[in-house]
């Protein structure tokens, strides 16, 4: 498997800036050492191109930057794809959680046609990002891709090339969201009329990690092409993981995090991952992006062990 790093630098979906400095951050923190440590072939394919805020401007304020959003996901989209269609594994690197509208759209699509094929997705995140135009209280498109993919607000996130066509990317009973402690009454309710699989933090205390994610595994790997990890370093407590623009107390711990990862890596499934919301210049030292690098060789199958 050769991996395909792809920069995503975007900071537009969010309210506070520097998220879009995520990519550096990342491969600053020894990236490509630690694929090469574990024997990986990989690509740096760069960075897609985003404008940043200074071009754009806020004309809805419930979908603050679309018209400059849409084109990324575009971008991102037809990266992914592309990685996919040639036999590799797309690391995509955020920017904010925006990027998912093209990321996983890239990762499901099926063929040219424009098709998509069944896959199912692991959202670990403190946020469900499942809110709509009519639901949000920010207005911030970080908070709503995971709803687009599953066909819920605008067309123009649902269906990123225009048109009537608004089939959704994702079936909702095939995803699952993880580690989430912070929801908006609205997106409670779309949440509900989904179907979507959430298993928040109190679920995690209850049970365990361990239990969760087989759960979690369980009711999206059924009768899919493959399955799509989405991982927002908030879901991490901030102790772990200071520097992200939206943090919440109370999350998964260092050891759950990496955990959830070695367990999508063991389906054998995952055909592709993100990794968004670093945010370097409120970090410490660059410690959360040290920890994406952890957690990403961790889900591309990287144990403590290996039993011989």
């Amino acid at each position: 498997m050769k991996i395909d790093i792809i920069g995503v630098p975007i900071d537009l979906g969010a309210d506070r800036r520097g998220v879009d400095m995520g990519p550096s951050a990342i491969r600053y923190a020894h990236l490509q050492r630690e694929l090469h440590k574990s024997g990986w072939e990989f690509n740096d394919k760069g960075n897609v191109e985003v404008a940043i805020a200074e071009m754009c401007s806020i004309n809805e304020p419930n979908l603050k930057y679309i018209d400059c959003i849409v084109p990324m996901a575009r971008r991102t989209a037809g990266a992914v794809a592309t990685s996919i269609q040639q036999g590799n594994f797309p690391l995509v690197l955020g920017g904010d959680h925006s990027i998912a509208l093209g990321s996983i759209r890239g990762a499901a699509r099926h063929n040219p046609a424009g098709t998509f094929g069944k896959i199912g997705v692991i959202w670990i995140d403190a946020h469900a990002d499942f809110n709509t135009a009519e639901t949000t209280p920010s207005g911030n498109i970080h908070g709503m891709p995971l709803a687009a993919l599953c066909g819920f607000g605008d067309s123009r996130l649902v269906n990123l090339w225009g048109g009537a066509d608004t089939a959704p990317v994702l079936d909702p009973e095939r995803v699952a969201v993880v580690g989430v402690r912070d929801l908006d009454e609205g997106e409670k309710k779309n949440l509900r009329k989904a179907g979507v699989l959430v298993m928040g933090m109190d679920h995690i205390d209850r049970v365990g990690m361990f239990k969760t994610m087989e759960k979690a595994l369980a009711q999206i790997s059924k009768n899919v092409d493959g399955i799509y990890l989405s991982f927002d370093v908030d879901a991490l407590d901030p102790r772990h993981a200071p520097g992200v623009g939206t943090p919440v107390t109370g999350g998964l711990t260092y050891r759950e995090a990496h955990l959830a990862c070695e367990m999508v890596a063991e389906t054998g499934k995952l055909v592709g991952m993100d990794l968004v919301e670093v945010n370097p210049i409120l970090d410490v030292q660059n410690q959360t992006a040290v920890l994406a690098v952890e957690l990403a060789v961790s889900a591309l199958g990287r144990r403590i062990w290996t039993e011989s």
